[in-house]
């Protein structure tokens, strides 16, 4: 292999994408790279500025340029940093979010239609090919020898989205299996789980209601769902899941800081959960966001006897809290 090729292949590719085709309703009206910043903001809600200088290898005088262009436009706040207060949140408002929805509304139409004209016994070769090319040419084998053995994933290697096409059925399907696999649930939990699902694809709004899906290497590792509760007010958490190989990269505390967030911004007082003290993994992530343990009682369910659990948090103390330590004040 020669430079040669590999900057002709670089060009075919972005011809193949276009890349390079800023006319394109793809992008329109934003270049490739603030579209890039617009996406990476969309799947990581609370990124630092500097810590997405770094992911995107960008200037830092450029990328505060289309931040300062963002903020104009009203497409994102800046604020104190939760971790580190030197440096700068960086996070989408209302029309930011929708604003990145159309353009990864827009890539999906446009790589689905890339994919309509590759045959279905070729999918898989062209799949194996992409993932070769990152393992050999990233830093995906781990240890820097070149050797194309893939390493553990990263937590930066997974994206929040939200469902596409199949994924609400990917939902019901992992729930069943994994609740089975896991805790013995029989039958009756995979029938809660969709009719939870199906109401929600069936009459949900989008103003006020999300589902995110975490996906790493292409493929859903993960999920939570976010709906009205029936208390005035009050948002639901349902629906929490991670797999297995997948766990360990703060997949669960992330799904669970995308909806809290989401819930705060759209105005809900309090959000609100049922889960069974067996779950232990997930009931450290909701304590750790906050969330107070308000009932138990023992029930016969999904052929066990478990002990459910009414968690809540209140979000507008929270959110008291938080302007507390931002501001320096005493408690």
């Amino acid at each position: 292999m020669t430079v040669q090729d590999i900057r002709s292949f670089n060009r075919f590719y972005t011809n193949v994408i276009g890349a390079l085709d800023y006319g394109r309703r793809l992008y329109a009206p934003y270049t490739l790279t603030e579209s890039r910043v617009l996406y990476e903001l969309a799947h990581a809600p609370r990124t630092d500025a500097a810590d997405l200088r770094t992911q995107l290898h960008l200037d830092a005088g450029y990328l505060t340029r289309i931040l300062n262009k963002f903020e104009e436009d009203g497409l994102v706040e800046r604020g104190p940093s939760d971790t580190d207060p030197r440096r700068r949140r960086i996070t989408l408002t209302a029309p930011g979010r929708e604003a990145a929805a159309l353009l990864d509304e827009r890539a999906r139409e446009t790589v689905g239609a890339m994919l309509d004209t590759v045959r279905a016994e070729d999918r898989p070769r062209l799949a194996e090919a992409m993932r070769t090319v990152r393992t050999i040419l990233g830093d995906g084998d781990g240890d820097g020898d070149g050797d194309g053995e893939r390493g553990a994933p990263r937590p930066e290697d997974v994206v929040l989205r939200e469902p596409a096409p199949g994924d609400l059925g990917w939902i019901v399907q992992r729930n069943a299996a994994l609740y089975a696999a896991e805790y013995g649930f029989d039958a009756d939990y995979e029938a809660l789980v969709a009719r939870i699902v199906a109401d929600y694809a069936e009459d949900h709004d989008p103003h006020l209601e999300r589902t995110w899906i975490a996906e790493l290497d292409g493929r859903p590792v993960g999920c939570v769902m976010c709906v009205r509760d029936d208390t005035p007010g009050a948002a639901r958490l349902r629906l929490l899941l991670v797999e297995p190989d997948a766990r360990g990269l703060g997949i669960g505390d992330r799904l669970v800081g995308a909806l809290v967030d989401f819930a705060r911004e759209t105005g809900y007082r309090e959000v609100v959960l049922w889960t069974n003290d067996i779950l232990g993994s997930a009931r450290r992530i909701y304590q750790r966001h906050g969330f107070v343990l308000v009932a138990e009682k023992p029930h016969h369910s999904f052929g066990q006897d478990l002990t459910g659990q009414d968690w809540r948090l209140d979000l507008h103390a929270t959110q008291e809290r938080r302007r507390g330590v931002e501001g320096g004040g005493a408690g």
